[in-house]
C-alpha cells in the first residue's frame, strides 16, 4: 500500500488550501506485515523517529491563497498581519510570495509526524515558512529539514511486524519441572520493509527489519529459562530454538522454559519478543546504515499441572 503524508487538503473555499507540493513524503508499505496481529516494533534504546520535520509544502500561488484566506480572516492580531505580510510580501525578505519563481522551487513548512501531534518534540519544528530554490538544499541551520536518513527514521515508525507466537513442547498444557521446549521458523518471519520517497526532491529511502533473536518470558518467577538469558538466536538455517523430537525428553532445549510451579486453575502468559534488526538504504548513501534494533512480542498462555504420583 502506497500513502502520502499530507496534512492540507481541501481548497481555498474550505479550512485549508490544497497544494500540489503538500503531501510531501510518499510511504510505500507494501512488503509491510498485514492482519489484525501485526504491530509496531519499539525502539531497544531511547531513540524515537523525528515528531516532525521540514519539507516541501507550498507553491507561491498557494501559499498565497492560504495567508490572504488567514489575514481576512479575524484570527490574527494586527501586528502579527504586519508581520507576515511584511515577511512574504514587502520584501522584508521576500516579495510577492516569489511569485517570480513560480516552477523554480517551494515553499518549506513544517509536518507533524502522525501519531506525534501531542508529543512535546512536535513543537520543535518552531521556523518560519521558508523558500528553498529546486535543487538547493534547505539552510543549514534548519535541522529538521527532510534528507534520505530522515526518511529512512520516518519510515521506521511505519514499520509493522507479525505478531509473535512461538511452537512449543508440550504444547499449550506442561508438567512442573519439565522442560518445555520452544522454537520458531523464522520462514515465517521473512524481512518487512517501508520505502519512503520525496518525488518533488528526488529522495528515497527503504527501511528493512530482519527478525535476529527471540526472547522468552515465562510468565511468573517460578520459572528458568534456557539460556538463562531467556534470549535465543538465530541459528544458522535461520531458526530460532530446536524442534522437540521423541527422544529427546531427557535433554536441555537450547530454547525453552521449565516451570518450577503449577499454574494452579489459571495459566501463565508466556511472553514470546523478537528482536529486530532494522538497517536502511538510500539516496546517496552506499551500504547498509544501522538504526536501532526493535522488538515486538505477543502472549501466549501455558498451563503448568503438577506431576501425579501413582502410589500402588
Amino acid at each position: 500500500m502506497t500513502e502520502v503524508d499530507s496534512d492540507a487538503s481541501g481548497d481555498a473555499s474550505g479550512n485549508t488550501v490544497s497544494a500540489s507540493a503538500t503531501g510531501a513524503i510518499v510511504f510505500d508499505r507494501s512488503k509491510n506485515a498485514t492482519g489484525d496481529s501485526a504491530g509496531a516494533v519499539t525502539s531497544t534504546t531511547s531513540w524515537t523517529p523525528p515528531a516532525c520535520y521540514y519539507a516541501p509544502k507550498y507553491t507561491p500561488e498557494e501559499l498565497e491563497a492560504q495567508m490572504r484566506q488567514v489575514w481576512e480572516s479575524s484570527a490574527p492580531s494586527h501586528e502579527w498581519a504586519l508581520d507576515t505580510q511584511n515577511y512574504f510580501v514587502n520584501g522584508d525578505p521576500y516579495k510577492d510570495f516569489n511569485k517570480d519563481k513560480e516552477g523554480e522551487g517551494y515553499w518549506w513548512d513544517s509536518y507533524v509526524t502522525e501519531g506525534r501531534e501531542g508529543d512535546p518534540a512536535a513543537q520543535d519544528c518552531d521556523e518560519r515558512t521558508f523558500w528553498v530554490d529546486e535543487g538547493d538544499a534547505p539552510p543549514a541551520n534548519v535541522p529538521q529539514a527532510i534528507t534520505p536518513e530522515m526518511l529512512a527514521q520516518l519510515a521506521y515508525a511505519e514499520i509493522r511486524v507479525p505478531s509473535t507466537k512461538v511452537d512449543l513442547a508440550p504444547e499449550g498444557t506442561t508438567k512442573v519441572n519439565l522442560p518445555t521446549w520452544a522454537w520458531l521458523d523464522t520462514a515465517k518471519f521473512k524481512p518487512v520493509s517501508v520505502t519512503a520517497r520525496v518525488d518533488l526532491l528526488g529522495i528515497e529511502a527503504t527501511t528493512t527489519a530482519e527478525p535476529v533473536a527471540l526472547k522468552i518470558t515465562p510468565g511468573t518467577d517460578d520459572a528458568v529459562t534456557y539460556p538463562a538469558s531467556g534470549t535465543c538466536q538465530m541459528n544458522a538455517d535461520d531458526s530460532i530454538g530446536k524442534p522437540y523430537a521423541k527422544g529427546k525428553a531427557d535433554q536441555t532445549p537450547p530454547c525453552g522454559v521449565k516451570y518450577l510451579r503449577s499454574s494452579g486453575d489459571g495459566s501463565y502468559k508466556l511472553q514470546a519478543t523478537v528482536t529486530w534488526k532494522i538497517h536502511w538504504t538510500g539516496t546517496g548513501v552506499n551500504g547498509e546504515q544501522d538504526l536501532p534494533d526493535g522488538t515486538f512480542g505477543a502472549e501466549q498462555d501455558v498451563v503448568v499441572q503438577e506431576i501425579q504420583a501413582v502410589n500402588r
